[in-house]
């Protein structure tokens, strides 16, 4: 990757490789299949009025430790607060993750990158953001990166997972890829 570097004219870009671009494609895909399986799956309200306005959502925290990590409890040693918190703020939550992942996505293909199985054209992808396009940018990173981290089995206190699992250190790799991007588009900012 080359870093994320400011245009002249306002905005940041930056170049993936192409295998690249597909790897944090398929990570974000992944986000929006968990999300959206979190969305799909929650509690239905017994109250109809709140089921019209749509700001219903799940009363209990996920128990996928990715989703408990990327929906919090807000009030740990209240469970009915922290039961109708997640209730009225959840789905839009949910919403807003899915919508920065697919911010992701589309800029991706925008620069090049094709999905849909036909052969890659492109040896590079050029991404371009816009204001809106970095806060997305910034945000889905971060739920990629906490998802891989628990995965991992990282907290404050660092690496949990085997050492010698040729498997988590290709996810350590990731992470730490992804912590890059992420840092080069925040000094982009500056």
């Amino acid at each position: 990757m080359k870093p994320f570097r400011r245009r002249r004219r306002g905005g940041v870009y930056a170049e993936f490789d192409v295998h690249e671009a597909e790897m944090l494609a398929n990570l974000e895909a992944q986000l929006i299949e968990l999300v959206s399986d979190r969305t799909g799956t929650g509690e239905a309200s017994a109250d109809p009025l709140f089921a019209q306005l749509d700001v219903d959502g799940p009363r209990s925290a996920p128990d996928d430790p990715v989703l408990a990590r990327l929906f919090p409890d807000a009030y740990g040693d209240d469970e009915e607060s922290a039961a109708e918190f997640r209730r009225f703020t959840e789905p839009a939550l949910a919403a807003s993750k899915i919508d920065n992942a697919t911010t992701v996505m589309q800029t991706l293909l925008a620069g090049g990158l094709q999905l849909d199985g036909s052969e890659q054209s492109a040896t590079s992808i050029e991404v371009e953001l816009d204001a809106d396009g970095v806060q997305a940018w910034l945000r889905s990173l971060t739920d990629v990166r906490l998802s891989v981290a628990v995965r991992l089995g990282l907290d404050d206190e660092g690496m949990h997972a085997d050492a010698d699992d040729e498997g988590a250190a290709l996810m350590a790799d990731i992470y730490d890829w992804l912590g890059y991007v992420q840092e080069s588009l925040v000094q982009a900012l500056g």
